[in-house]
């Protein structure tokens, strides 16, 4: 039976934002397609590209362990990937072509190459899988591994025949996500994970899935892998793979990174009868919406389970933006979630979008008054990013003719024409997070003023961090300023 050597192109020090932050997770998607085959005979390797120096490290892997196949699955969990980064799509070029040097059935899977399939075909791709990935990887693999073997009818697949790129019928997703094996854990490292955690945060974090897709139909967001289709594990799959990493890693914290954590009725409510019973207690966060944030049952059962910190796609103070969006939510959800996750111990967190077409000034300015009265426990900011396959996409493509793809995650360049400049918005971005800071930071010296016995080092790096950002808020609303006439 054929050798195959997995890999995924997601390479930290690519992205220096990222390494910077010190929080990596180990490539899940890989994990699950390396243990599907594994468990139907093949030999597998893996060459997990996180820590590496860059794409050549791969060569000892090929030359030792003479692959038949070489794999290029994507983590489809890591939203980086969906991003389909510049960087990190020259590396899998380059890790094809050396694969291809070497012998090697090249097979990549990945949200890029389902968007450019012909881009990485031309780069030294042989197969190129669409969407979904497991069940076509090793229908594909087990056809290679029989001479005479037709892959036509192999649902899920681009590939060049005689100069002309084919597509074969579109592959449902699975529905039964208990009969994937679980992830082949025992392929990565942990030491160099374990240890960037635990230098960044003191502690270390794993990621774990529990569903597959998104119902929801915001406009601006790509789901080519796992489509609209929304399939979850059943709670005792889920606790059985928590006890195992439990026992073999001694993990402190768990990322769930569903799109949506917990959607079908009952399952939290389930989850947490689940782990009291088995008596593993779990630190977790969650990312989920506002609208399913507003039930007191669920954010209830939350917290039973262990959830710290749930972040939500707020993206805007402006009702107007979340309808342009078809994001489905209103702003006095997201006050509502955020009093609610708050009295029940529960972090909230935002993730926002500026950029979006049609944003004005005034669009802006709700935002921002909106972070200011909630103060969410974290924030994460963005700029909309158009991503193949979303109606977002088709209004703006014909404005990324120069540019489509961030080299790494901090560009932050907008790409299509908008309201103001693109330098605009990446200077908005960092003045928003300064503005944050700096009302923390205050929000910390009154707590410690009512309660100087209760002041944590937490609470004093973020007065610190206050008498530092305060200076640049004012530098930055200046800067803003000039920027919006220019």
């Amino acid at each position: 039976m054929k050798k195959l050597l997995f890999s995924h192109s997601y390479f930290l020090r690519y992205d220096p934002k990222q390494w910077d932050t010190g929080q990596p997770y180990a490539p899940l998607g890989t994990l699950y397609a390396a243990s599907l085959l594994r468990e139907h005979g093949y030999a597998v390797s893996l060459f997990d590209t996180m820590f590496a120096q860059g794409p050549d490290e791969v060569l000892p892997l090929l030359e030792n362990f003479r692959p038949d196949v070489f794999v290029l699955y994507d983590d489809g969990f890591n939203y980086l990937t969906k991003m389909c980064l510049t960087n990190m799509r020259e590396a899998a070029f380059r890790m094809s072509k050396l694969a291809r040097q070497q012998g090697c059935t090249v097979i990549v899977c990945s949200s890029d190459s389902t968007d450019h399939f012909a881009q990485y075909l031309d780069e030294g791709a042989d197969y190129i899988i669409l969407g979904e990935g497991e069940m076509t990887l090793l229908e594909l693999v087990q056809a290679l591994d029989t001479p005479g073997t037709s892959i036509t009818s192999i649902p899920g697949l681009a590939y060049r025949e005689k100069g002309t790129d084919v597509k074969t019928g579109k592959r449902p997703v699975m529905k039964d996500l208990d009969s994937l094996p679980l992830p082949a854990w025992d392929l990565v490292n942990m030491a160099p994970y374990r240890a960037m955690w635990q230098k960044s945060t003191g502690y270390f974090s794993m990621n774990v899935a529990t569903t597959r897709g998104c119902p929801f139909k915001c406009n601006w967001c790509a789901k080519p892998i796992y489509g609209n289709r929304y399939n979850s594990r059943s709670p005792q799959h889920v606790v059985q793979e928590l006890k195992l990493l439990k026992e073999r890693y001694q993990f402190d914290y768990i990322w769930f990174c569903d799109d949506i954590f917990g959607l079908k009725p009952g399952w939290v409510q389930e989850f947490a009868s689940l782990t009291e019973q088995e008596q593993l207690p779990l630190r977790f966060k969650i990312q989920s919406r506002a609208d399913l944030l507003v039930q007191e049952n669920y954010i209830r059962s939350l917290a039973r389970a262990g959830c710290e910190n749930a972040w939500m796609g707020a993206e805007s103070g402006s009702q107007q933006i979340l309808d342009a969006m078809d994001k489905g939510t209103t702003i006095e959800q997201i006050h509502q979630a955020t009093g609610l996750l708050k009295q029940h111990g529960i972090r909230p967190s935002f993730f926002i979008q500026f950029g979006y077409p049609g944003e004005t000034q005034e669009d802006i300015r709700k935002t921002i008054n909106m972070i200011r009265q909630l103060m969410p426990a974290e924030l994460g900011i963005s700029v909309s990013y158009p991503l193949p396959g979303t109606v977002f996409y088709e209004r703006v493509k014909n404005d990324l003719k120069a540019k489509s793809n961030w080299a790494d995650s901090d560009e932050l360049q907008l790409m299509f024409r908008n309201t103001y400049p693109p330098a605009f918005y990446k200077k908005l971005h960092r003045h928003v997070h300064h503005v944050y800071r700096t009302w923390q930071g205050w929000a910390a010296f009154r707590q410690a003023i009512r309660n100087p016995f209760a002041v944590k080092l937490s609470d004093i790096k973020k007065v610190a961090a206050a008498c530092l950002y305060l200076p640049r808020t004012f530098i930055g609303r200046w800067q803003l300023k000039k920027l919006s006439y220019e």
